[in-house]
């Protein structure tokens, strides 16, 4: 388990909206240019395949996109069923994505992350109804399991950002939540 606080982590934190990964469950359209035969339309197995005509399973979650057309396309070419073949893949219904927040806000439960843009603590905890009057927000924890299995927790000051206090420190907002993440806000020693 990695502990610490968010200004010690990469620059790839930064606040730009990530491009969609394709998670489980997703249900893709896939097609290839003048290929109707291949058209087909399949849901992201729980092993992260999606099953085509003559390839069969191609490994597509955690994927941009444009990289899963790349793997859809790379199956085709591989398997000498086509020779350059133009792959393209639309989402028609996205995989339940959302996070929890638990202990001191107002309203904790299971909230949905936005599909195309990203959320912050901060807007997390401004969603739940902010911070009760117990809570110790200058030490809320995001526990998020990582694709390998490990635990990972960052403890941010949401209070000094919410309160613009000087000692707020800026990188604690750019954390981007990701499904499967739980927040938990402390009580406060009294």
């Amino acid at each position: 388990m990695c502990v610490g606080s968010l200004s010690a982590q990469t620059p790839s934190l930064a606040r730009t909206a990530p491009a969609y990964k394709i998670a489980l469950t997703d249900l893709l359209r896939i097609d290839i240019y003048q290929e109707e035969d291949l058209r087909t339309v399949s849901r992201v197995d729980a092993k992260g395949h999606v099953n085509l005509p003559l390839v069969g399973e191609v490994s597509v979650v955690g994927l941009a996109v444009s990289e899963a057309q790349k793997a859809v396309e790379i199956a085709y070419r591989d398997g000498r069923y086509l020779r350059n073949p133009q792959v393209t893949i639309n989402i028609e219904t996205y995989a339940a994505r959302e996070v929890s927040i638990q202990g001191q806000v107002r309203s904790p439960g299971r909230y949905p992350l936005p599909i195309e843009t990203s959320m912050t603590v901060l807007e997390l905890v401004t969603r739940a109804g902010g911070f009760t009057d117990t809570a110790k927000g200058t030490a809320v924890n995001v526990t998020r399991v990582t694709a390998d299995g490990k635990k990972r927790v960052f403890t941010i000051d949401v209070d000094s950002l919410l309160k613009g206090k000087d000692r707020a420190n800026i990188n604690d907002n750019s954390l981007l939540l990701e499904p499967g993440d739980i927040i938990f806000v402390p009580e406060r020693i009294i």
